[in-house]
């Protein structure tokens, strides 16, 4: 694609309010700034990777990093305050492109006020909401704000063709750049089949999510050690240690600490079998090929809602991807020790549970292929393809 000169400088203001958001939208200014060169100006709301490509955030992500229903409650005039203060900054800067990226309860807010004060400014959307799961009505309302929304999922555009939603292109997922580093070499994999087994358990990424798993996990985990033998192994962030260790200090099997995304990768690479809550980790494991067993709990007030709303027979992604409910999952009053000790002790042994798992996971690599082109190109033609529409 051609480079414009200095004189068309294109203003391009993008919207990120997690890490993983920030990190998708660093890769795809990276590409951007390829194709534009000088030529393009970014602006907006991210944190440390897009601010090393060049974005000066409007405030720091960390004020946004709330979960659970009761914490938003109590700190929703602050939401409120930042999602009026960014609006205002798109519609101050008038850019050529606003990139909205996950977080949807936050940029879609944004959007949509961006787009009734001035709706010559496209919007491309980085991240599907979970249309397909819950709240399959804010596909058809998309329509009002959204342009064109990039897929990570390959199931996602017909979906929002179903729905009646805005246009979606499946761009495809990070995790499909990172596979070298997710799968074991020759001596990794003779690892894998070794005993003991080695066990990931990954009880969540956030805080609320930790308190609601840890006890939970290590007691049923302590019910699994008397009746196999593993070794235990705990993927977690710097900024969550302290507090893992201490909520791991009193289980029966106390587990190794992998720290930062290094040690998970490697942790990855010779484990056997996992314990995992519900999530985007769960589509790892399976890029991964490692047999998994998923729960989930919330509060009260969230899982009232959540069970009311819930359209779907699965919630873990790579049953969606596969098209199959491979992977077992236990939810709420169904998440107990005993349950998840037994399904561990079949995806641990060389049961038909672990071979069916293993059978659908071969499958991704093509479900997810986006061919010769990485997730972020993919996404930078179609929000340039946006802008030239556009401005034509």
């Amino acid at each position: 694609m051609q480079v414009r000169s200095p004189s068309t400088v294109r203003k391009i203001f993008l919207i990120a309010t997690e890490e993983s958001g920030d990190r998708l939208g660093a890769a795809l200014m990276q590409v951007l700034r390829q194709r534009l060169g000088d030529a393009v100006q970014f602006s907006g709301v991210g944190g440390q990777a897009m601010a090393a490509q060049g974005i000066a955030s409007l405030f720091p992500i960390e004020e946004l990093s709330i979960m659970g229903f009761a914490a938003v409650v109590k700190q929703l005039p602050k939401i409120l305050r930042l999602i009026r203060r960014t609006a205002d900054a798109v519609l101050a800067d008038a850019p050529d492109m606003l990139v909205i990226i996950d977080s949807p309860d936050f940029t879609h807010r944004v959007a949509r006020r961006v787009r009734a004060r001035n709706p010559n400014i496209p919007i491309v959307d980085y991240v599907s909401p979970s249309v397909w799961a819950w709240r399959p009505g804010r596909a058809r309302a998309m329509q009002r704000y959204v342009d064109h929304v990039l897929a990570l999922l390959p199931f996602e555009p017909e979906e929002y063709r179903k729905l009646q939603g805005p246009p979606c292109s499946y761009v495809g997922h990070p995790l499909t750049e990172q596979l070298a580093s997710l799968r074991p070499n020759e001596d990794e994999q003779k690892r894998r089949d070794a005993q003991p087994p080695v066990l990931l358990v990954l009880p969540g990424s956030r805080r609320s999510e930790i308190r609601h798993h840890l006890a939970l996990f290590g007691t049923a985990l302590g019910q699994l050690s008397k009746q196999t033998p593993f070794e235990l192994v705990l993927p977690t962030m710097p900024h969550l240690e302290a507090m893992v260790r201490e909520g791991v200090a009193s289980w029966p099997v106390v587990p190794r600490l992998a720290i930062g995304e290094t040690e998970k990768r490697a942790a990855f690479r010779v484990a056997r079998a996992a314990l995992a809550k519900s999530g985007t980790v769960t589509l790892e494991l399976a890029l991964s090929g490692i047999p998994m067993v998923t729960a989930y709990r919330v509060g009260a007030a969230e899982a009232f809602i959540l069970r009311r709303a819930i359209r779907v027979s699965s919630v873990i992604l790579a049953n969606l991807v596969i098209g199959s409910d491979i992977i077992p999952e236990f939810l709420q009053e169904d998440c107990t020790p005993d349950k998840l000790a037994a399904a561990l002790r079949d995806v641990l042994a060389d049961s038909p549970d672990r071979l069916r798992q293993l059978v659908g996971f071969a499958t991704m690599d093509g479900k997810m292929s986006t061919g010769d082109q990485p997730p972020s190109v993919r996404a930078a033609d179609i929000v340039l393809a946006e802008m030239g529409r556009r401005s034509t």
